[in-house]
């Protein structure tokens, strides 16, 4: 993860939890079941912080609505794809330079709380 500098903001949403359709099998297939999404985001908040105004910041609420919508109308074979469209929406904002993007699916495997896959993206600037 890139080093927070002055002047830039980390944004982390915790623990999102969604119902979608992810997995391979004939169960998964037919049934939704619970994802757990944590998103870190850096995106400079000069801005923001001097005239203390919504229109200057990074709307979380905007993007993470954008996030539901998205996983709860889709269906998703793999961790890993669910993950990099969740990625994608996030990086879709030019203000954002860095995100991080875990999604984990409880129950996953037997003897483990979860199964998560981890992608991360950052904006040349």
């Amino acid at each position: 993860m890139p080093k927070l500098t002055p002047g830039m903001a980390r944004i982390r949403v915790k623990d999102l939890r969604l119902r979608t359709f992810i997995g391979i099998n004939d169960d998964e297939i037919r049934n939704k079941q619970d994802v757990l999404i944590n998103l870190t985001i850096l995106y400079p908040a000069d801005d923001a912080v001097a005239v203390n105004q919504i229109d200057k910041a990074l709307n979380y609420r905007t993007i993470t609505k954008s996030i539901i919508r998205h996983v709860e109308e889709n269906r998703f074979a793999l961790l890993e794809r669910l993950t990099k469209e969740v990625l994608d929406l996030v990086m879709a904002y030019p203000q954002v330079h860095y995100a991080e993007v875990e999604v984990d699916k409880p129950h996953a495997l037997r003897f483990a709380e979860s199964v998560s896959i981890t992608l991360s993206d950052s904006r040349e600037l």
